[in-house]
């Protein structure tokens, strides 16, 4: 999928967390980030901190990668 802003990061975070069956508590439980902060980055809150967005997705399951467009 092609992210082109917070909004859509987020809700593909939601997804795939919900896919897996986890709460909000669990992967803050796991990742030791706030309930507060997965749920402000799936919402799509563009102040979300890059790293630890990126290792969430990581965590997930999910790649994040940035290509060169019509390019892969």
């Amino acid at each position: 999928m092609i992210v082109f802003d917070a909004i859509t990061f987020g809700k593909t975070i939601r997804k795939r967390r919900k896919e897996l069956g986890y709460t909000q508590a669990m992967v803050a439980q796991h990742t030791g980030f706030s309930v507060s902060f997965i749920s402000d980055l799936e919402r799509g809150k563009s102040t979300a901190e890059l790293e630890k967005a990126i290792y969430l997705a990581n965590m997930l399951g999910m790649n994040v990668e940035l290509n060169v467009r019509g390019k892969r």
